[in-house]
């Protein structure tokens, strides 16, 4: 079967894009804007890129047409597809009808979190002999790819909240039928689809419902929205993870989880899994990944594995090898003494988290430097800003670019943010000019975007690397 992709670059498109190759079907595709590290994996795979939304490119007659939620009504490609009534489907919907409906789905969901905790999951399944199928929102570094097909009883995959298609505004998670279902944490976002956090709740709600009574939903004691979502209606085991002491009020005594997570170190990397039951512990485990919200998402994988009868020790034993995926935290150069990372937090929980777990492991000397763009679709609207400058408190300075897409006002970012924050306008080289000026011989930056950002941190190694 020829399948064509339209928005194949995305993360999640373009997981299904080398399924369905693997699958041994005929994929080309289609994007408007391309860049790693999809478009590496995409070419590696021999899946074959039309550039733009052109309707030419039906021109090859394909059996079916995956639309991504990118696409909208008045591209030509679009409108050629229905008119000639070609078949389509959505992303989801074409995974839940290939893959998905023979499966045991271990599903990860979240407003932050999920890429890292789908691949650790991914990664406890891989080295215990599972051999899972799945589908990551990123690029897992211990395989280097980031979905695959199987022949594996077991599928994991990175659930996310977002809608499906112009046709299809149900969030994608729905179309997954999970069987063990992880809520990481709810939080406002996505304030393109989304009007309020009521409207969220509902659409996570649909994906508990549909969850089996055999089946198990994992979700923390310690988030109120996840609890009223929970508390909606429960039809399945449900297991709410954290400690007594900070759960807040509503949580089901009945889903307390038996286990405990207990830190070892202050930067999240060393911890025990705790059975408060028999009061001893049942494992202990070592991460190469700095921050607190890291030990939380192993620790909701390895409690999702034990729900299939993989032990805390054998998943604490497959953690000890496991590699951040790309873009979370990643290490993109050094020069000299100063490190460059490259980091996709673009909330200001997961901008604030990201850069607590920075300072939790360089300490309270360290000189950081963050360097943001408002890319995603809730910054360019000026969503969650009123939290957003106090995000980079844990960072010495901070330049946030103003691209033209965004409108609202930015100053309120500078009154804010505890520390010096610049609204840098104009040209990504002159952000770039004015970071390596703020750079000392011993900093840390952190580049944090959801997108290409012009490959600013790239850019900033290189222009490091000149002035020394």
């Amino acid at each position: 079967m020829h399948i064509h992709i339209l928005g194949i670059c995305g993360t999640f498109m373009g997981g299904i894009a080398l399924i369905a190759k693997q699958a041994g079907h005929k994929v080309t595709g289609s994007d408007q804007n391309v860049y790693p590290p999809m478009s590496d994996e995409l070419a590696q795979a021999g899946i074959e890129i039309y550039q733009g939304y052109g309707a030419e490119q039906l021109d090859c007659k394909p059996d079916l047409i995956v639309v991504g939620n990118v696409m909208k009504r008045g591209m030509p490609v679009i409108e050629r597809m229905l008119n000639e009534r070609m078949r389509y489907v959505s992303g989801p919907g074409f995974l839940e009808e290939l893959y998905l409906r023979e499966k045991t789905v271990l599903a990860v969901s979240g407003t932050h979190g999920k890429t890292t905790t789908t691949a650790m999951l991914t990664w406890i399944l891989e080295a215990c002999g599972k051999n899972p199928g799945f589908l990551v929102g990123g690029v897992p570094e211990n395989f280097g790819y980031s979905a695959r097909g199987s022949d594996s009883e077991y599928f994991v995959i990175e659930a996310d909240e977002y809608d499906c298609a112009f046709f299809d505004k149900r969030s994608k998670f729905v179309h997954y039928h999970p069987n063990i279902a992880i809520i990481n944490n709810i939080e406002f976002d996505h304030a393109d689809i989304f009007n309020s956090i009521e409207d969220i709740k509902k659409q996570f709600h649909q994906m508990v419902r549909i969850v089996p009574q055999n089946g198990c939903v994992l979700y923390p004691s310690n988030d109120a929205n996840a609890v009223a979502t929970i508390n909606m209606g429960l039809w399945s085991k449900g297991l709410a993870v954290g400690d007594a002491v900070s759960q807040v009020s509503g949580v089901n005594p009945e889903h307390r989880c038996p286990y405990e997570l207990k830190l070892l170190s202050e930067d999240g990397s060393h911890f025990v899994v705790h059975d408060t039951v028999n009061d001893m512990v049942v494992c202990e485990c070592k991460l190469d990944a700095m921050g607190i919200h890291n030990a939380h998402n192993a620790f909701m994988a390895m409690l999702a594995a034990h729900e299939i009868g993989i032990s805390f020790t054998d998943s604490a034993a497959a953690l000890a090898t496991f590699k951040m995926p790309k873009r979370r935290m990643e290490l993109v150069g050094s020069v000299g003494d100063i490190k460059v990372y490259d980091d996709f937090a673009h909330h200001p929980t997961a901008i604030a988290t990201t850069l607590e777990g920075l300072r939790r492991r360089l300490g309270d000397e360290a000189r950081i430097v963050c360097v943001f763009e408002p890319r995603s679709n809730s910054m360019k609207m000026g969503a969650n800003r009123e939290q957003l400058g106090a995000s980079f408190k844990d960072a010495n300075e901070v330049f946030v670019y103003h691209p033209d897409t965004v409108h609202w006002d930015m100053s309120c970012l500078v009154k804010d943010c505890p520390r010096p924050l610049h609204i840098v306008e104009g040209t990504t080289q002159s952000l770039i000019d004015q970071v390596v000026d703020a750079c000392d011989e011993h900093t840390t930056v952190v580049v944090m975007s959801n997108g290409g950002f012009e490959n600013v941190k790239g850019r900033l190694v290189q222009a490091l690397e000149a002035m020394h």
